[in-house]
């Protein structure tokens, strides 16, 4: 206890004297927090607005066309594959999505959205917290996520206009905003549900497609009775059913188009800013105990042990570690303050106190060098009496 008590002592005495000096190695670690951190949210916001649609499904199985490579935009189903899959034992609903593209052109500035084609309370519509279902068959209602009001100002009663090119023409609807979910990004877009009838009229077409009012879906959400049993519903629908491939909502997210590469590139660039972090703290530190040979020379020569030397320098390390990513974590909540809803930050708690907790370790293995170090300088050496 009485070396600890005396390593502190020394340690943050240190600090004090030499505040300027030690400020600044905080404040270069405050940046490298804020970078970090910023990564963090980065990665986090862009995955979310990939697969959040996807990863929020009221669903434990996603039905696909054989041979999509479980690709959403690459599947395509036939309209009687949902009622074959409802008949499946161990399936409690199935729900199909209908996905297209589109843009919102009846505010100040077109916004563009995802439009998809679900059936109200199946599987695939999310959960209302404001507002009611849209009505079945051609209606003109759509429900919408909240990242659209956020954006907009959009709220339940509203009507937008849709412009879609059918063939060689655009063609513009009315839809009346009639509920609200959660948000709800999907391919990096927010987005509006529409029944699958009025999904087929609205979305854009080719011209060979104007000829067709069938809409066939990309997709069927699959709710099971036992969620616990997806690796054996998943063969059991492959085997029953012909033409299809089955996923479950994790695969299905991996097999987004860019999701996996775009999240190890997030990851790397994350893992190449705490490597930035571990040298430029050692290469501090390794200099601050060049510089200070003499005094523990001193402190050895009247008898303090390699214990309280090599304790000072890591309690050392970890003051202005902390104190550096107290003040990067500050700045960094004061940045996400003034960044606008439409760049995709996510500032997940997790993913945020495990950037943090690695930031802190990444000062005393840093300093790992200059602490072998000040613990093996022999003291006559120190003071040129060697």
């Amino acid at each position: 206890m009485k070396n600890i008590y005396l390593s502190s002592y020394l340690a943050i005495k240190e600090v004090i004297r030499n505040r300027v000096r030690f400020l600044m190695v905080a404040l270069v670690i405050a940046l490298i927090t804020l970078l970090v951190l910023f990564i963090a949210a980065l990665g986090e916001g862009l995955s979310n607005a990939n697969r959040q649609y996807v990863a929020n499904l009221d669903a434990q199985l996603i039905v696909f066309l054989e041979k999509s490579d479980f690709s959403i935009t690459a599947s395509r189903l036939e309209t009687n594959t949902v009622k074959a899959v409802r008949r499946v034992e161990g399936v409690a609903d199935a729900g199909p999505i209908h996905t297209s593209n589109s843009e919102i052109v009846s505010l100040p500035e077109p916004l563009k959205i995802s439009v998809l084609g679900v059936e109200a309370e199946r599987p695939g519509m999310p959960l209302l917290i404001e507002g009611r279902q849209f009505r079945g068959g051609e209606a003109r209602e759509a429900v919408m996520d909240r990242s659209v009001a956020l954006r907009t100002g959009l709220a339940v009663g509203d009507e937008i206009e849709i412009r879609s090119t059918q063939g060689t023409e655009d063609r513009f609807y009315d839809l009346k905003i009639v509920g609200l979910v959660e948000e709800q990004a999907y391919f990096f877009q927010p987005t509006i549900f529409v029944p699958p009838a009025t999904w087929e009229l609205i979305r854009p077409q080719s011209a060979s497609d104007l000829e067709s009012d069938t809409p066939y879906p990309n997709i069927i959400a699959v709710k099971l009775t036992d969620p616990a049993s997806t690796e054996e519903m998943r063969l059991r629908l492959t085997n029953q059913i012909s033409n299809i491939e089955v996923a479950n909502i994790q695969t299905t997210i991996n097999n987004i188009p860019g999701y996996t590469a775009q999240q190890g590139t997030v990851q790397t660039q994350g893992a190449f800013t705490l490597l930035i972090g571990v040298l430029v703290i050692g290469g501090f530190f390794q200099i601050q105990i060049l510089q200070k040979i003499p005094q523990i020379g001193v402190l050895k020569a009247i008898g303090s042990s390699n214990l309280v030397v090599g304790l000072s320098a890591v309690i050392q390390i970890i003051v202005v570690t902390a104190i550096g990513v107290g003040i990067g974590a500050m700045l960094n909540y004061l940045f996400s303050l003034g960044l606008p809803p439409t760049i995709p930050l996510e500032f997940n708690g997790m993913r945020s106190v495990i950037a943090i907790l690695l930031l802190l370790l990444i000062g005393p293995l840093g300093g790992l060098v200059s602490i072998i170090y000040a613990i093996r300088i022999e003291p006559l050496k120190a003071l040129r009496l060697g």
